[in-house]
């Protein structure tokens, strides 16, 4: 979906930024999986890729922003730029700086080697723990995201590869 945004503010530009530090990487490892990946700053994108492993219950990587006041009050939306491998994303935000928080999330599919604009309303994240649904969350506020990322969980062993841009914040006219 391209978005056609009445205003914006950019949360990451990987093409200006210069250090992928201020990303870790948290993986299905930290209960026992396989899957393995990497977020790293390659050709003025920033670039997540590795191997999603269903062995021993696994089957997820991901990729988030270390907890800052990102002040995004001014959108009800986030809207990306990434070229993907066809595979099944998840766009993520946290509200809450500690690291085993609730996640807010919301899906969009990649179409392989196409640089594509998704446009996630605010509206349809939905608040998990551990890829459980929280139905007694709030809905996703602006003006508390600490931290956003990126996440494959799709059920589907093997690699992947996704190049992501920006990432930019956005207040649309009649969304």
């Amino acid at each position: 979906m391209i978005a056609q945004a009445a205003a914006n503010k950019t949360v990451y530009d990987f093409h200006t930024v210069t250090n992928a530090a201020a990303w870790q990487v948290v993986n299905d490892d930290v209960m026992g999986g396989v899957s393995t990946s990497s977020f790293r700053l390659t050709n003025g994108v920033a670039l997540f890729h590795g191997k999603v492993s269903l062995e021993n219950n696994g089957g997820f990587a991901s990729a988030r922003s270390l907890p800052a006041h990102h002040d995004l009050a001014i959108g009800d939306s986030f809207v990306i730029r990434v070229r993907g491998d066809g595979r099944r994303y998840k766009f993520t935000a946290r509200t809450d700086p500690s690291f085993d928080s609730a996640i807010y999330q919301c899906g969009f599919t990649t179409k392989k080697d196409k640089w594509e604009e998704h446009h996630l309303p605010f509206r349809q994240f939905v608040a998990t723990f551990r890829g459980r649904v929280l139905s007694s969350e709030p809905p996703l506020e602006a003006a508390r995201i600490t931290s956003v990322g990126f996440l494959i969980s799709d059920k589907q062993d093997g690699p992947f590869q996704l190049e992501v841009a920006w990432i930019k914040v956005a207040l649309t006219a009649g969304q």
